[in-house]
């Protein structure tokens, strides 16, 4: 029954696949690729008709099924000769040369298998099976690896043929395995591959029929996927033929040949990982020989662009750009020169084991290397040809490599000096472009932190200068109540209550003073206050009191309403607003100055009966820093009151006409409850 099962499964096979092998020339005239394809179905058929026609273990089976492996890793092979360059296949190339050198000796052993006898037939026979589980792993490897590779656009048109042969040598796989691992005759597994091989034509013939554009583009991920691959099922297939010596030699050269084996393996671990050079010159080689090019530049490029963003190291900006340049090249440190005044002198520098060398440069030098990103090459023979010339004290730095220009904006920010990577070699046009390109981005970063530096100098000055703004409208108040008090004392002299009030108002402006000054420290400088439930009554009191002495000022509210604020910048915004209307009115014409709740807020209005603003001016002017429509004003009032109000999460709503005066009214949130502790406003 097996043997009619062969027969007729791989009798229909041969026809099927005869079909297509008479079919396809005609498709490979307007298309050479297609032609290995055809070659592939002509083997196919004599594989099939091998098997159909004599057992398995004949010389014409072990010559159809070499002849078959052959033609079809010819066809993948072909696939990947498409590729745009032939160095970055050399890794793959190497396993298809070795899956092939695996079908030759499977055929040589198909070849004297017949003619053997006893335990040398049964040697032969097992060894065989051995080669050909290890030839259909290899080439459900190199399919894994064809499809992985190919680009995204030619993935559709070649995954029929991939599926075919992945169906078709893991079922092989299946078949030596059991037979190897079993020593037992499985004919039955053998019958079947026919059927199997009849199932895969139509996609075969599907795949035929497209028009393929089977081009693929390798990646350094894919072939070093692929490499992996290989070195795990070259494990894999060692120890199988490992201990199958070890089972035909005996116990006793066996556990020899384990030793050997562990002893090996062993010192290759001890001696040659923990190697750096030995490291450096594995990944020389592995680039020189398996890639176009030298640096995975997706990967590089990721890295180099975390080493610099990565704030958290606590290293700062200038050690990890030189980190992120010398891990580019694998250097193992480097020295940052920055240009300051015609002169490089060393910044930061990342393991670098050299002499820091400082020295003046030449015009001309900087604005070839900011005009070109000129990258020099201390390993190179042209230091001194190159025009214009290199300073003579950094041509003589010793364990210089590399010197990368830091260029932003066609201006020389630095000079980065690399140690050479272990092993040295001489560098090539991949690590001058791709340092003048790291170059460019890494001056990027260091005049990006220069200019938010000056702008956080900017700003210390901006903020010096708006306390003092603010403190000398405030000195220009007190100046014209000291010289109020100064007019009247010349009539009142005489009166004791003048006196006391005078000298209470020359300690209260004295307090005013220090207080002024000691703002202008940033250091010592008060903190303000966390708003809280207050009683806007006191504070409203006291700077009407204060107030009084030059203009008529009317108070009326509910002394228990409080609210949600710092009483210091409370007083100090009404004080702003209530100046500034006294200075707007008439002096006859007294302020009102009414607080109420209104909902979740409390109001406080400061009205006056002076000229008014336009809404323009209100719009555009009011809150400006600077905007006085008083001769002698500094224009700060309103802006520092405002500012003052806001920080306590309130607002001031501004109502006014010309010539019919103006109300300022501060809105804050209102207090939970009312403080208990009675406050101390300082008048």
């Amino acid at each position: 029954m097996t043997e009619l099962i062969g027969l007729w499964s791989h009798s229909l096979a041969a026809a099927l696949y005869g079909a297509l092998a008479v079919w396809q020339p005609r498709m490979a005239k307007a298309d050479a690729s297609r032609r290995p394809l055809g070659v592939a179905f002509a083997a196919m058929t004599a594989w099939a008709l091998a098997h159909a026609l004599f057992e398995p273990q004949t010389i014409w089976a072990a010559v159809g099924e070499s002849i078959r492996n052959l033609a079809f890793l010819t066809f993948m092979y072909g696939i990947i000769g498409t590729g745009a360059d032939d160095e970055r296949q050399r890794a793959v190339k190497l396993v298809y040369g070795a899956v092939a050198c695996v079908i030759g000796l499977q055929f040589i052993l198909g070849m004297l298998t017949p003619f053997a006898e006893g335990h040398a037939a049964s040697t032969l026979l097992s060894s065989r099976n051995g080669l050909g589980l290890t030839m259909a792993a290899g080439s459900l490897v190199l399919v894994h690896n064809l499809y992985g590779q190919a680009s995204a656009t030619s993935r559709a048109s070649i995954q029929l043929p991939t599926v075919a042969l992945a169906a078709l040598w893991g079922y092989e796989l299946h078949v030596y395995t059991v037979a190897y691992l079993t020593e037992q005759s499985w004919s039955g597994l053998f019958a079947m591959r026919g059927g199997l091989a009849a199932l895969l034509a139509p996609l075969f013939a599907l795949a035929a029929k497209r028009n393929p554009d089977w081009r693929v583009q390798l990646s350094r991920a894919a072939t070093f996927q692929s490499l992996s691959l290989v070195a795990i099922l070259a494990y894999f297939i060692a120890m199988i033929w490992i201990t199958r010596a070890m089972a035909l030699v005996g116990d006793d050269w066996g556990r020899v040949l384990q030793a050997a084996v562990i002893i090996g393996v062993t010192s290759a671990a001890l001696f040659l990982l923990p190697s750096k050079r030995f490291r450096g010159w594995l990944r020389v080689q592995v680039a020189k020989h398996f890639f176009e090019h030298r640096y995975d530049y997706r990967e590089d490029w990721l890295r180099f662009t975390r080493t610099i963003g990565t704030t958290g190291s606590g290293a700062p900006l200038g050690e990890r750009v030189v980190k992120a340049l010398a891990d580019v090249a694998a250097s193992p440190g480097g020295l940052l020169l920055t240009l300051d005044g015609g002169r490089l002198s060393p910044s930061t520098a990342h393991a670098w084991k050299g002499e820091r060398p400082a020295g003046e440069v030449e015009d001309d030098f900087v604005r070839f290397l900011a005009s070109t990103s000129y990258v020099v090459d201390f390993s190179g023979k042209g230091l001194e040809d190159l025009k214009p010339a290199i300073p003579d004290w950094l041509k003589q730095v010793e364990g210089a490599w590399a010197g990368v220009p830091l260029v932003h904006n066609d201006g020389l920010v630095g000079l980065v000096l690399l140690e050479p990577p272990v092993p040295a070699r001489p560098m090539d046009w991949e690590d001058f472009d791709l340092f003048r390109t790291a170059g460019i981005q890494a001056a990027s970063y260091l005049a990006e932190a220069r200019t938010q530096e000056a702008l956080a100098n900017a700003e210390r000055f901006d903020e010096f200068n708006r306390r003092f703004a603010f403190i000398m409208h405030d000195i220009k108040n007190l100046v014209s109540q000291l010289s109020l008090v100064a007019r009247n004392a010349e009539r009142h002299a005489d009166n004791p209550e003048f006196r006391a009030d005078m000298v209470a108002t020359l300690q209260s402006s004295v307090q005013k003073m220090n207080d002024l000054l000691a703002k202008l420290s940033r250091s010592s400088a008060p903190e303000a206050q966390e708003a809280r439930a207050t009683l806007v009554q006191p504070v409203i009191a006291a700077v009407a009191e204060a107030k009084r002495r030059r203009h008529p000022i009317e108070v009326s509210g509910d002394a228990r309403i409080a609210a949600e604020a710092d009483p210091a910048r409370l007083e100090q915004a009404l004080t702003q607003i209530v100046q500034n209307a006294i200075d707007a009115s008439p002096s006859e014409a007294p302020l009102l100055i009414v607080f109420e709740k209104r909902g979740t807020q409390i109001a406080i209005e400061v009205a006056d009966q002076g000229c008014g603003m336009s809404p323009d001016f209100i719009r555009t002017r009011l809150f400006q820093p600077f905007a006085s429509t008083k001769e002698s004003g500094f224009g700060v009032g309103a802006f520092e009151a405002k500012t003052l109000v806001t920080a306590m999460g309130g607002r001031i709503e501004v109502d006014s006409q010309e010539g019919e005066g103006s109300r300022f009214t501060i809105f804050l949130p209102a207090a939970a409850s009312a403080a208990h502790d009675k406050q101390r406003i300082t008048a």
